[in-house]
């Protein structure tokens, strides 16, 4: 019943730009999971960041339905645009190779900082989907439950692996928003 609400091919959109966004902190989780992090602050961090993956699209929302009724109909158009621009950013980031920043992920200050830091696209990708998609609640539990499981998924395995396999997560969500902003293009 609430499936039928909302069309099928933007419940497709909205999990897949979850799932998209959810890499980064999958990604993000496995650093972070390699360096060891005790399960309870896990817990925490994933909380906090399925927390900014539901406030950052909401309030990337509510900007894009205003963008919208002032961009008429070039709407899809300007949020395809953002969607190529922050997936290319993503892939960008993915490439570049910085020094790792030493921050304590076990104080709220470093654990606010790091959800905060893989939340801050779901931002822009809310004002895309505002300008067009109309069902609020779905994008933003989708959002922070995927952001959420998949920062579980992270720091779990990272803290079981000892290997680098969360480098290409980052670069693998931009490569979907960018599609996705191409096909909103054109």
């Amino acid at each position: 019943m609430f499936v039928s609400s909302v069309q099928s091919g933007q419940l497709a959109t909205i999990l897949i730009m979850a799932l998209a966004l959810g890499l980064d902190a999958f990604s993000l989780g496995i650093g972070v999971g390699m360096r060891g992090v005790r399960l309870r602050y896990i817990l925490n961090i994933s909380l906090l960041i399925a927390f900014f993956h539901m406030l950052m699209p909401l309030l990337g929302l509510f900007a894009g339905r205003y963008v919208g009724t002032l961009l008429g109909q070039v709407t899809g158009l300007a949020a395809g645009g953002l969607l190529v621009l922050l997936g290319g950013h993503m892939i960008w980031n993915s490439f570049r190779r910085e020094g790792e920043q030493i921050m304590n992920y076990a104080t709220l200050t470093g654990m606010l900082l790091f959800a905060l830091s893989v939340s801050i696209d779901s931002f822009s990708v809310g004002i895309s989907l505002g300008m067009f998609v109309n069902d609020v609640l779905l994008i933003v539990i989708s959002f922070g439950a995927v952001g959420g499981i998949m920062s579980i998924l992270g720091l779990t395995l990272g803290r079981h692996m000892g290997a680098k396999l969360g480098e290409y997560g980052e670069m693998i969500g931009g490569i979907i928003l960018l599609v996705f902003g191409l096909m909103f293009i054109f």
